[in-house]
């Protein structure tokens, strides 16, 4: 075992799940910082405007870093279990395979985004004033997805390995980056929305970049020559079967939040910026349940990979019980100071009126995602992410977009009934969850047969 590896099948359930768990959150609150800072930075230097083309430009370019985030889940689960069944020259296949297939996906993605931006733009009702704004940051952002696409192929790889601290060392480079450039181009050289993506798209190539640097000089398990990137037929398949699945599952989930972005947009430019604004808050909000649904994915499917089934089981438990305390203190933070969060991103009083009733229903979420997000990492660690896709299908298209318009539009309670649709569709999700978990049907097939 070397410095990028750790066991995750032995020692201590709650203190492995804990230590590994903490980078991963940092990790990732680090990472939001990304679109936080340009939602702040232009929100106080560009105006409103700005602040909305920023807010819909980065709702549409994370539809392509949701596709990667699925794959790449599907790239930790299989590389854990490999790790934790012992099977080296298959997780090195795995990784090649990984890489091989998130590039070869960037280039096709890019094409497609930059041919069908400006209809998606139409299509999601983007608000006149601020058409331009987000057409400029999308076909930005569009334009660095090579670099989304290798960041997170990265971190999917080191997590799989056991590893969640070096995901934090290069992210926490990129983020400072990208704060200087974001100072630099939109508070001085007044560049608005663009402003913000270049900086954006700039941080995320030098992480990558650096990333690769490190290893090459490392004893790294990949070689990173150009033979060893290539598509293994075996390995390709189950990246496949887990991955497209979560990936199918994000896309929809962020898509239905999208779906709300349209209703909100066809109200006013305030709404959408008070609305985009209490996104990014969520976006630190439910960062414990995410990281620590993730962690339960990578080390239950090592312990699963080991024939450790009991300690994945205590895993989940563990989760739950650490992500809920966690996200309770967010959700004390959004019920106690609405406003001050809010002006943290503008001083428009229409912008904090209108996001602070959003806030108001949709701060309820952060009490049911711990239950979800850690199930549904149950689930995909065991290599049962298709029925979290038909569970999240479920809960985005039946659930969340029908209740939201029922409240917000049809019985006219703007945003404040747009947002009840987040966390009742949340929790029927769970309540489906709990009767699979007690079915045992996830322990029936795992990837690997022992």
């Amino acid at each position: 075992m070397n410095q990028f590896e750790k066991d995750l099948s032995q020692g201590s359930v709650a203190k492995q799940l804990f230590l590994f768990a903490i980078p991963f959150i940092i990790t990732n609150l680090v990472q939001s910082l990304y679109s936080v800072a340009d939602m702040i930075i232009v929100g106080q230097f560009a105006g409103t405007v700005s602040m909305s083309g920023v807010n819909i430009g980065s709702q549409v370019s994370l539809l392509i870093t949701m596709l990667v985030i699925g794959l790449s889940a599907g790239g930790t689960v299989l590389i854990a279990q490999y790790k934790g069944f012992g099977a080296r020259e298959e997780l090195t296949r795995t990784i090649g395979t990984l890489f091989s297939v998130l590039f070869v996906l960037a280039i096709v993605l890019t094409v497609v985004m930059f041919l069908f931006s400006v209809p998606i733009l139409h299509l999601i009702q983007t608000p006149p004033e601020a058409f331009e704004e987000s057409k400029r940051y999308l076909l930005v952002t569009v334009a660095g997805t090579i670099f989304i696409f290798g960041y997170n192929a990265f971190s999917a790889v080191f997590r799989g390995m056991g590893n969640s601290k070096l995901p934090l060392i290069f992210v926490s480079i990129a983020c400072l980056a990208n704060v200087f450039l974001d100072l630099l181009l939109v508070a001085f050289f007044k560049m608005g929305a663009l402003g913000a993506a270049v900086a954006t798209v700039s941080s995320q190539a030098l992480s990558m970049i650096l990333c690769i640097i490190f290893l090459r000089r490392s004893d790294f398990v990949f070689d990173f020559r150009l033979k060893s990137f290539r598509f293994h037929k075996e390995q390709l398949k189950k990246l496949l079967e887990i991955g497209i699945p979560t990936s199918i599952q994000n896309t929809i989930t962020h898509a239905s939040f999208i779906v709300l972005t349209a209703m909100v947009n066809t109200i006013s430019v305030s709404a959408s910026a008070g609305v985009g604004a209490v996104a990014k808050f969520n976006s630190f909000a439910i960062l414990p349940a995410i990281a620590v649904g993730n962690s339960v994915s990578a080390m239950s499917a090592q312990n699963i990979g080991a024939g450790e089934e009991k300690r994945a089981v205590k895993t989940m438990n563990v989760g739950i019980l650490l992500a809920f305390v966690m996200s309770l203190i967010m959700f004390v933070i959004a019920t106690l100071f609405p406003e001050p969060i809010l002006q943290i991103f503008g001083n428009d009083p229409d912008m904090i009126r209108e996001g602070a009733l959003y806030m108001q229903a949709f701060k309820y979420d952060f009490l049911i995602v711990p239950v979800l997000f850690c199930f549904n990492g149950l689930f995909i660690g065991s290599g049962h992410s298709t029925f979290s896709l038909i569970n999240s299908i479920l809960s985005s298209i039946i659930i969340r977009i029908p209740i939201s318009y029922l409240f917000g539009m049809s019985m006219g309670q703007g945003v404040f009934g747009v947002g009840i649709g987040a966390p009742l569709a949340t929790f029927v999700s769970s309540v489906i969850g709990l009767f699979y978990f007690l079915s045992d049907r996830w322990r029936q097939s795992t990837l690997l047969q022992r």
